[in-house]
């Protein structure tokens, strides 16, 4: 959320920054439901002042034994009133709190104009891109041969979009998410938490996927949501808390399913493991302060870009323009990993500031080491790595013409020493 003051002292600013991210909300009710809620809150105290008057003056009355009963008698008409006016308040307050919600964050300086993905900067290229002497396959169909992804089985058990994953599959899947932990948990600095994989409304406010987005998330019938990603649970593990400068940065990885409705992607990447309904993810976020949080992006995204260098992977990195940033993001870098079979990169991870965007919606504070009030976090996150995307790129890169797949070096240590996936 954006800070209010901030919004309303500067609502023409706001209005043109915001414009390259496409229709936000209706400004013209924005700017009403203030101006009415700013007059009620003037009736309010007026009245609150008049009853504060009035208590004075009944006190001295009753004391000099005088008639205050017209006085008391004319209080409770304006008792009634302050009630009635603190329930229209409280409506316009929360009216307006709803509009607010769906107003997307703004884009910090360095991101560059655009209306779509097609005005993207690209910042660097890592890796040469393999050369086959022969078609590369798909991913899926690689994954089937060998046995290792059964799409028909997941099918019949729980519709499109899941996949079972047997044998050396499902040992290669843990074996990522163990191999992306350590590395950021010994190496990078990052604590690692469990984080709970169903959530409750608030948390999906904190972030901002609610209340925007709720058709992209899975709701369940005790008013749960399945969590699209551990930045919701981990995000929110400060909630409503006051943290110590000195503690600041605090950076966590956490591995976690995540499951999207991907309302709208019919027929988009429906094939293979792209675009599933559950998928792993293995999650960084971090606290830190103003000062600080676009050093800690450049930092966060180093540390995502690690898991891919040290597979060996080849990859680019990104900045989104913006008409391309999601929805509470200040700025946004993309990591995306080459698919031989597409010819072309497709993202594995996204870098993301929030700026103060999540923590005011999430209440989240620390208090300065030197004195003076207390001042929202930057919410830092970003994917390091989908781990079901990192699965499908390994098989394609490392594809042999026998339709086996080599394991890289840095992952054999994590799959028993094996170092090729052949067919049975």
């Amino acid at each position: 959320m954006l800070d209010t003051q901030y919004l309303f002292n500067n609502l023409t600013e706001i209005k043109e920054r915001l414009a390259p991210r496409g229709p936000t909300i209706d400004f013209d009710q924005l700017e009403q439901l203030d101006i009415e809620r700013r007059r009620l809150q003037r009736e309010y105290d007026d009245l609150r002042h008049q009853q504060g008057q009035a208590s004075q003056e009944i006190a001295k009355r009753q004391k000099a034994k005088k008639d205050a009963a017209p006085l008391i008698e004319e209080m409770k008409g304006v008792a009634a009133r302050a009630k009635e006016v603190q329930e229209q308040r409280a409506g316009v307050k929360e009216e307006l709190r709803q509009l607010l919600l769906q107003l997307p964050n703004l884009p910090h300086e360095s991101v560059p104009p655009g209306a779509d993905e097609s005005a993207n900067k690209t910042i660097r290229s890592v890796g040469q891109t393999p050369q086959f002497d022969f078609p590369p396959r798909e991913h899926s169909e690689l994954g089937e041969e060998l046995g290792g992804l059964d799409f028909k089985r997941a099918a019949k058990v729980s519709g499109s979009r899941f996949v079972f994953m047997c044998g050396w599959a499902a040992r290669l899947e843990r074996a990522l998410i163990q191999f992306m932990l350590d590395i950021q948990t010994t190496e990078r600095g990052y604590q690692e938490l469990l984080p709970p994989f169903l959530v409750q409304a608030e948390s999906l406010v904190g972030t901002g996927q609610l209340p925007k987005f709720e058709e992209d998330v899975f709701r369940t019938t005790t008013d749960h949501y399945l969590i699209p990603t551990a930045e919701v649970p981990v995000t929110n593990f400060h909630r409503d808390e006051v943290l110590e400068e000195k503690v600041l940065p605090l950076s966590y990885a956490a591995s976690s399913g995540c499951f999207r409705s991907e309302a709208g992607s019919y027929g988009k990447d429906t094939k293979g493991l792209i675009r599933q309904h559950q998928f792993n993810k293995v999650e960084l976020v971090k606290f830190t302060t103003p000062e600080r949080s676009y050093g800690d992006l450049e930092r966060l995204t180093a540390d995502a870009e690690e898991i891919l260098k040290r597979l060996k992977l080849p990859y680019r990195v990104v900045m989104l323009c913006t008409g391309d940033l999601g929805f509470a993001a200040a700025k946004t870098y993309d990591l995306e990993v080459w698919f031989p079979s597409q010819e072309t990169y497709r993202e594995i991870s996204s870098c993301s500031n929030f700026e103060d965007f999540q923590a005011r919606r999430a209440n989240i504070r620390y208090r300065p080491t030197g004195g003076g009030k207390l001042q929202y976090v930057h919410t830092l996150n970003g994917s390091g790595l989908a781990v079901g995307r990192t699965f499908a790129a390994l098989l394609e890169n490392y594809q042999q013409v026998d339709g086996s797949v080599a394991i890289p070096e840095a992952l054999q240590p994590y799959m028993g020493g094996t170092a090729v996936i052949q067919g049975s």
